[in-house]
């Protein structure tokens, strides 16, 4: 058994005025908040079938501002995932629950081999 990506899921930036930005998104390009998560200081939008979280963050201008990438696979299989991976060299995260595009679903982390952090999501339960 394997899995394939079917699309991206949700791309997480860290932005320095969360406020200014959630106003850029909705205003400019149409999204709308779905969800805000206060003790996060995290605001997840709808961007058509997909997902733009947003999360506060003090860091200079200069640093990298994408948290992470998130695509949705099928089937989520976490044996198989970590099987993928592991001829590369990659060591997958545990598995969690997590709120994706399509709501809550299993999901598991890694980072690419240049440090990129990856989230594979499986459907929502």
């Amino acid at each position: 058994m394997t899995f394939h990506v079917e699309r991206i899921d949700h791309v997480v930036l860290r932005v320095r005025d969360l406020a200014g930005m959630v106003r850029f998104y909705e205003q400019a390009l149409g999204f709308r908040e779905e969800r805000r998560i206060e003790r996060l200081s995290l605001v997840q939008m709808r961007a058509g079938a997909s997902m733009l979280d947003l999360i506060a963050s003090d860091a200079p201008a200069t640093a990298p501002n994408m948290d992470h990438l998130c695509f949705r696979v099928e089937p989520f299989d976490r044996d198989t995932i970590v099987m993928q991976l592991a001829p590369f060299g990659i060591s997958v995260g545990e598995t969690v629950e997590r709120y994706g595009a399509e709501g809550n679903g299993p999901s598991v982390y890694f980072r690419d081999p240049e440090g990129n952090q990856i989230e594979l999501k499986g459907p929502a339960h």
